[in-house]
């Protein structure tokens, strides 16, 4: 299922989005905005890893060797 969703954006970012369509790096407005959202999610996903890594790294963390230890 999908929803729309409207926003307001100043000339300039809407003239930036309508060039990449244009020039074909993306199908439509739509498909520009739903990479943006991928990239950001995958962001906080690997910022969470790092976070994760770190806390390992500095004996914080816990190391589970199997998913019994979850409990």
């Amino acid at each position: 299922m999908r929803s729309v969703v409207n926003i307001s954006l100043p000339f300039s970012f809407n003239q930036v989005i309508e060039e990449a369509v244009e020039q074909g790096r993306y199908a439509s407005k739509s498909e520009f905005f739903r990479d943006l959202l991928r990239a950001w999610m995958e962001g906080r996903l690997l910022n969470s890893l790092k976070n994760s890594r770190q806390e390992i790294k500095s004996g914080k963390g816990k190391l589970l060797k199997s998913l019994r230890d979850l409990r």
